[in-house]
């Protein structure tokens, strides 16, 4: 389960650099006077013309295509109720960046102060020419299935209550496969619901759809069973009236087949399980806890398939398997809505993609031996890529069926690879190493704990699991800073050199014995532990710890120093290299050596590149393609340089065969596919390259730095490799997600050291 932030952490996350979690980014060249003529008057004004005279046309001419609004009038945000549409904000912020990283859909998140359910739907009539979907969010029951009923009905475009349908589609594709492992008939199959909100009605609404027969549904709310002898049913509630002896949870549960809890905490104890039927099937959702835990659940029945809202335990059902996928398949056919038909495609998708053979990089991402279709494994994995391919058309296909679509799909296979081709690269790429990280979490000392970052960091990889920090520095002065900060350090070893006189004088003797040879004294040597990198590295040396996380606080050749004197250089390595993760627009690159190495010889230049190969296939899960950057296209421009860059590649092919590779070349040849092919047509890269070697030190730190800043690109690194032990060295403005997702890193390197 994802930790609870601490709170001027999330108000910090929230307010820097730039307020807020979304932009807007123009998608055209506005550079000159022609562009801006093109973008504006005169030239807007011959879309605006088509468009006039064909509605459907501005799916092709603005972003509506690709734009889904999300509207709110704040009653129902997450766990908070009603605290207005202004305060729910941030949350639909949120929703909007899930969108856009599971999907690649651009959102308007619209917060409305309408607490009158008329007027959120004149507002959505009203906002329809301009978006192809609307996602309503946290509006609270019963009014949210009036809304939604009545936009459906008005609108010619998706509109998609995820509260209500979201939990419904995710845990019925749970209920498909439990069913079948069970062996069940499902229009004989006994279903009780606690909890008689949105989720709830919409999840025992779908089911029914799915074909459980309406009599053997029983529901529960906080007044107990709802059953034809109650007279406070509103008309929703009265859907469900049936008559039965049952007054309460425990009369409800005895004999059952399923259980469906979204409801609180607590509310079923092991008792009310084990009187149910063989095999039961529990779907206890409530968040962050479950009606009943899972280990509870299991040691009441055995033979039980679980599911919780959970990412600690199997079978989460998590909406983002959802919501994304649904809108992508949805607006790539320009649907007119969102049927029933199509949320069933979506969980029948699902369903089926749990029972296909899991890829090795599905197992990779999660640190996982084997994993197949059963009892702990009903449902994808939420970082499963391939959810995107199976969901979207899917629901795509099914729109197409009910005569929903606009636009048809005439290959489907071409539509997967271009979903394939347009999403993958950004899938689980931290999330994957992260999850590695947490199936074996380890040491990791971090030498500048008198830093607030660090200690911030320090309490997120405790507390989802990722590593076990040891805290260098003064005890007082971080317990100092956390107080500031409102953090807790419980959990956290600390270490004062200071304060180990028999520990420091040890690691004085060490260090003088592996520098006696460079004139180190025993007295110099007790001066040098006493610096925080040197004392880290000389732990990571005796295994105190697993890995050190330097810098932050220094600078880079003082932090990479100690490590060299200490911990030397691998075996196989001449020197120690570094690589940078670099994602522009989804698609990931490695630029390397953008931090230790001057001007590499082409020896080091085909090691610098064998070590990134490595980086990327084993903690990436990435195939590297590798190019070699000059100012040179395949012998184009003399000089010593492509020489050397020339002689590297041979070097590097004779060491990594396997690996294709080519240049030396520019590097826009490097990264575009269509010139690589036109500039070397014979060549053995058939795709644009992912690894990137470029032939100094100046030319790899400004390409990445260039591209951080001017090209928009998420960068994260540098990721070291040489030494024996695990090292790893945090820029200096690195922000605390830096120290995290370097830590994530250096935890998984660790891993692999050790198997």
């Amino acid at each position: 389960m994802a930790r609870r932030p601490n709170f001027s952490e999330a108000l910090e996350y929230h307010e820097k650099p730039r307020p807020g979690k979304i932009a807007i980014r123009s998608t055209k060249p506005t550079a000159t006077q022609s562009d801006l003529s093109l973008a504006y008057t005169p030239g807007v004004a011959e879309p605006c013309l088509v468009i006039a005279d064909d509605p459907d046309a501005a799916f092709r001419y603005t972003n509506r295509a690709n734009l889904v609004a999300v509207v709110s009038n704040g009653t129902a945000v997450l766990g908070l109720g009603n605290i207005g549409a202004l305060a729910g904000k941030p949350v639909m912020e949120g929703k909007a960046v899930l969108f856009k990283r599971f999907a690649d859909i651009d959102v308007f998140d619209l917060e409305i102060d309408a607490p009158d359910p008329d007027d959120v739907i004149r507002f959505c009539e009203l906002l329809a020419p301009t978006v192809g979907g609307i996602n309503l969010e946290d509006i609270k029951a019963p009014e949210c299935f009036y809304i939604e009923q009545t936009l459906r009905e008005k609108l010619d475009i998706p509109v998609f209550h995820d509260d209500q349908h979201g939990t419904a589609i995710i845990s019925g594709a749970a209920f498909i496969n439990a069913l079948e492992l069970t062996g069940r008939d499902i229009s004989r199959t006994k279903v009780v619901f606690a909890g008689a909100g949105a989720a709830g009605v919409a999840t025992a609404r779908f089911f029914i759809e799915l074909g459980v027969d309406p009599g053997n549904v029983l529901m529960v709310d906080s007044k107990g069973v709802i059953h034809d002898g109650r007279g406070d049913l509103d008309e929703i509630k009265s859907e469900f009236a049936v008559k039965t002896e049952a007054r309460d949870l425990a009369d409800a549960l005895v004999g059952a087949d399923a259980f469906v809890g979204v409801s609180v905490a607590g509310t079923v104890s092991k008792e009310m399980i084990q009187s149910m039927a063989e095999q039961p099937i529990v779907f206890a959702l409530a968040n962050p806890d479950p009606e009943i835990t899972y280990d509870e659940a299991c040691e009441a029945r055995p033979d039980v398939l679980m599911a919780t809202g959970r990412s600690d335990f199997p079978n989460q059902v998590n909406n983002v398997l959802g919501f994304p996928f649904i809108f992508r398949g949805a607006l790539d056919v320009r649907a007119r809505g969102v049927s029933e038909k199509m949320k069933i495609a979506a969980a029948q998708g699902l369903a089926a993609l749990a029972r296909q053979p899991v890829p090795d990089a599905v197992l990779r991402a999660y640190d996982l031996q084997q994993l197949s279709f059963g009892p702990e494994y009903l449902i994808p994995k939420p970082f499963d890529s391939r959810v995107l391919w199976t969901v979207a058309p899917a629901v795509a296909r099914a729109a197409m069926e009910e005569g929903l679509a606009r636009r048809e799909i005439e290959d489907f296979d071409q539509y997967r690879d271009e979903l394939r081709a347009r999403f993958q690269a950004s899938y689980g790429l931290i999330s994957a190493v992260t999850t590695k990280a947490m199936a074996q979490p380890k040491r990791v000392a971090y030498p500048h704990a008198e830093d607030l970052r660090i200690i911030r960091a320090a309490r997120r990889v405790l507390d989802e699991g990722i590593a076990s920090p040891v805290l260098v520095g003064s005890r007082k002065r971080v317990e100092e800073l956390a107080a500031t900060a409102g953090l807790s350090i419980d959990g956290m070893e600390t270490i004062n050199p200071d304060d180990e006189p028999e520990q420091r004088e040890r690691y004085a003797v060490e260090l003088e014995s592996l520098r006696r040879h460079k004139g180190l004294s025993l007295q110099d040597a007790r001066r040098q532990v006493l610096d925080h990198n040197m004392f880290s590295c000389l732990m990571v040396r005796e295994g105190k710890a697993d890995a050190v996380m330097g810098g932050l606080t220094t600078h880079y050749p003082e932090t990479i120093r100690p490590a060299l004197q200490v911990l030397k250089v691998e075996e196989g390595r001449s020197i120690v290299s570094s690589v940078y993760l670099v994602v522009v627009r989804g698609r990931p690159f490695f630029f390397t050596d953008c931090a230790v190495n001057i001007e590499p010889t082409a020896e080091q230049l085909a090691e610098i590149a064998i070590a990134a190969t490595t980086t990327a296939e084993k903690d990436f899960n990435r195939d590297p393609r590798v190019a070699f950057i000059s100012y040179s296209d395949f012998g184009s421009a003399g000089g010593p340089e492509p020489a050397r860059i020339r002689r590297a590649v041979e070097l590097f092919r004779n060491e990594r065969p396997d690996v294709p590779v080519d240049g030396e070349m520019q590097a826009d040849t490097a990264v575009v596919t269509d010139l690589l092919h036109s500039r070397r047509p014979d060549g053995p890269l058939q795709r644009a390259a992912n690894v990137l070697v470029f032939p100094n030190l100046t030319a790899a730190n400004a390409a990445y730095k260039l591209m951080n800043r001017l090209g928009d690109a998420e960068v994260i690194g540098p990721i070291l490799s040489g030494f024996p032990k695990t090292v790893q060295v945090l820029q200096r403005d690195a922000s605390v997600n830096d120290v995290v997702n370097l830590t994530a890193i250096a935890v998984a390197e660790a891993q692999r050291r050790g198997r």
